[in-house]
């Protein structure tokens, strides 16, 4: 337990990322989805909440700031 609350203090904003692109992934399929059922991310809620929730844990990372690593030889 103690080190799942260390991992999610040290990825904070990969987590609020993922899950703000989740939010917003499955907005999209509600509001603009796919007509034809043809698309392969917006023609579920699944496909749609997942890609996003990935695509903004992977934006949020790119802007996390780095760590300095004290004394490496």
């Amino acid at each position: 337990m103690l080190n799942m609350k260390k991992w999610l203090l040290n990825n904070k904003l990969t987590v609020i990322g993922a899950i703000l692109g989740a939010i917003g992934g499955f907005l999209y399929y509600y509001f603009v989805g796919c007509a034809s059922g043809t698309c392969g991310i917006t023609s579920s809620p699944v496909n749609s909440t997942l890609y996003f929730a990935v695509l903004g844990g992977l934006i949020m990372n790119m802007i996390k700031p780095e760590t300095k690593k004290s004394n490496e030889k």
